[in-house]
């Protein structure tokens, strides 16, 4: 301690002045709110240090033992009579920002037992439960009541009993002790910061009115002391340490950690046209090290600056990227995390609930319960969730993530209920059923994800890597500049202007952050009433919707969920532009990108229509009217045969009525591979 304070008598007074020049009224709501509502008084470590620098230096040198002299001071502080805040507390924040560090940089012995900040993700959460801090152990001899204070992890009795003087034996009384909730938190590095998703860790400790402060996903501040693991004489020289948590603050978006000012005017001036069309220089900047794809890249683009959300209207736009191995899908996935102000990274195969959304899991704090674990979908809440192999994820997976992409909620209701938001766009890749796209087989049929899941997607993009001998000779030259400059690069050489533009993006990624920055958070587009924009939506949405109406049952070939894809999109694309209104372009561009997703993946290659249902279903009208009419020739002849239908007479029948023996073989197959039919003798067919 400072010798500033020579006595506890001072120091209590000189806290006391300082609780009534500065926190007078927060006082007086603490005591009308007392105990039900608010336990403890919160005080801002600046104030401290503006009334005395000495104590708010002592405070960070002994924060428990100026915390006791708070708590005094409170104790002391001139109320009406009626009023005790004895068991009451005072918990000082907002520390300096030189004592605020990351887990990584809390965790170092030198800061035990010093007031420090730790700033970081929510990954993990214990659910609150009571602790006993001042035990009533009633005597079984003469029935005296005890009072023992309590810490550690374990009930501590007295060691002999205040009316006979005798060792016990006790009985705790529940109803006479003192208790108080606590919980437990983890503290993440956040995964766009750390770069491989498993950033450092520190737990915290929270108690009374602090309890649901903040939740998985939430990035905080806490702030407190750091103490190591009770040790016994025997036990291993390590420790763990532990932030006893007096504050915790939950931040704004990680959007607000970026320093626009340093690049604003470069940004208006891209926007505004000076370099050239901005949509060139952002497809141009995204992963310039792959050649090609440029309609990834623009969808891309739009995903990062997302749409206005606003309501119950999400603006996150969720992109699928399936094709052959090799194509660089992860490549573009690992590129946005990178980029993205605020992202998280998680490969489907072997991944757990948990991983994807958020889910129970064992907690590891040391009291073997149960804890809530956020996801890659919750810890990139407001940003891009970046999702490998989706074509690996279980049913459990894909349930839990199908509601977090439509209600932009995760919702877990198993051993612990709770709500966490994930206002996230999702990013997702994934291969073929068969490992390669067969070219001669429909898209949807080879695409091993469920339709509810694939309906959630705004953009759908196949990459499939066939031979083309002009093309691939201008992708061999890229990748051989783009390795030939990152060698050169590495060695410290001059880099021709062909080499620099390979690797380079010509918008600095430090400027694409703050620019999706700036963008989400100062532009507002919407499509104005009778504008260009809105009739061309009207008008373009209606000729696809009702392009076949001419054709007798014909299949509906996009659906409402397109409109509003479209819209989030116009809305993404005046964002780069950084404009309030939704132009005539922006929706064009739109519905040029969902046009071209809807003719790889929504169209029916037998009639050459589009077709929601290859989406929402995952058959065409086609294929299910194929399969109806064929079960219904199963049907028939199964009642003129008794061992069944046999194959030979359905093929017959089938091509009747237009049906070719490979398409009758390929559906009766599929038939038996669902469980919807079997042969009951040798070539005759049975349905189920």
């Amino acid at each position: 301690m400072s010798t500033t304070h020579e006595t506890t008598d001072t120091l209590t007074d000189d806290l006391l002045r300082f609780l009534g020049s500065y926190y007078r009224d927060d006082v007086a709501q603490l005591a009308q709110h007392y105990p039900q509502e608010r336990r403890s008084l919160e005080i801002s470590y600046r104030d401290l240090f503006q009334f005395d620098a000495d104590i708010a230096h002592d405070y960070l040198d002994n924060p428990e033992q100026v915390g006791e002299y708070l708590n005094e001071a409170l104790r002391q502080f001139d109320l009406p009579a009626d009023v005790d805040l004895s068991n009451a507390r005072v918990r000082v924040g907002d520390l300096p920002d030189e004592h605020v560090r990351s887990p990584d940089g809390a965790s170092r012995n030198r800061l035990i037992g010093e007031a420090t900040g730790v700033e970081g993700q929510i990954t993990k959460a214990t659910q609150p439960k009571p602790r006993c801090v001042k035990a009533a152990w009633e005597c079984q001899r003469c029935g005296t009541p005890n009072h023992v204070p309590q810490q550690g992890q374990t009930f501590e009795e007295p060691y002999e009993c205040e009316g006979c003087e005798r060792q016990g034996p006790w009985r705790l009384l529940e109803s006479q002790s003192e208790w108080i909730d606590h919980q437990m938190m983890r503290i993440q590095e956040p995964p766009e910061e750390s770069g491989t998703g498993q950033g450092s860790t520190i737990d915290i400790h929270i108690e009374g009115d602090l309890i649901n402060a903040a939740e998985p996903g939430d990035r905080v501040t806490a702030a407190g002391h750091l103490e190591t693991d009770e040790i016994d004489a025997g036990d291993a020289l390590d420790v763990d340490t532990t932030l006893e948590t007096e504050s915790v603050t939950c931040e704004g978006t990680s959007l607000d950690d970026i320093d626009i000012e340093d690049h604003r005017s470069e940004i208006e001036a891209i926007a505004a046209g000076e370099r050239g069309d901005p949509f060139e220089l952002w497809i141009d900047s995204i992963k310039p090290s792959h050649y090609g794809d440029e309609h990834i890249k623009e969808a891309i683009t739009l995903q990062l600056f997302e749409g206005w959300a606003r309501g119950d209207r999400r603006g996150s736009s969720h992109i699928l990227l399936m094709g052959d191995p090799g194509c660089d899908k992860s490549g573009f996935l690992e590129y946005v995390d990178e980029l993205a102000p605020r992202s998280a990274y998680a490969s489907g195969k072997g991944t757990t609930t948990a991983g994807l959304t958020a889910g129970v899991e064992n907690d590891d704090f040391g009291d073997q319960e149960w804890a809530l674990s956020a996801g890659a979908m919750v810890l990139a809440d407001q940003g891009v969730a970046c999702i490998d192999e989706l074509d690996k994820i279980d049913d459990e997976c894909v349930s839990s993530l199908h509601g977090a992409l439509e209600s932009q909620k995760v919702r877990v209701q198993k051993i612990i209920n709770a709500e966490l938001s994930c206002r996230t766009s999702l990013l997702a890749a994934g291969n073929p059923k068969h490992g390669r796209f067969d070219q001669y087989q429909p898209v949807g049929e080879q695409i091993d994800i469920p339709p509810t899941l694939m309906s959630r997607f705004d953009l759908m993009f196949m990459v499939s890597d066939q031979p083309d001998r002009e093309r691939d000779k201008e992708i061999m030259q890229h990748k051989t500049t783009a390795s030939r400059a990152a060698a050169k690069k590495e060695l410290g050489k001059e880099l021709s202007e062909a080499e620099q533009q390979s690797i380079t993006p010509r918008i600095d990624p430090e400027v694409m952050r703050a620019y999706v920055a700036y963008a989400k958070q100062e532009v507002t587009p919407y499509i104005r009433e009778d504008s260009p924009a809105e009739q061309l939506l009207h008008e373009k949405f209606l000729q696809i919707r009702f392009a076949n109406e001419d054709a007798d049952d014909a299949p509906v070939p996009i659906t409402w969920r397109k409109q509003e894809a479209i819209e989030r999109l116009a809305e993404a694309s005046a964002r780069v532009r950084l404009s309030d209104e939704v132009s005539k372009a922006d929706v064009e561009r739109a519905l040029r990108l969902v046009k071209q997703s809807m003719r790889q993946v929504g169209m029916d290659p037998e009639t050459d229509q589009f077709d929601a249902d290859v989406i929402e279903t995952g058959q065409s009208k086609t294929q299910r009217d194929r399969i109806k009419n064929l079960k219904g020739i199963i049907t028939e002849l199964e009642g003129e045969h008794a061992a069944g239908a046999p194959i030979e007479d359905v093929k017959e029948r089938a091509d009747a009525i237009g049906m070719s023996e490979q398409k009758v073989e390929q559906e009766i197959q599929k038939l038996k591979d669902k469980g919807d039919a079997y042969e009951a003798k040798a070539d005759h067919l049975r349905l189920v």
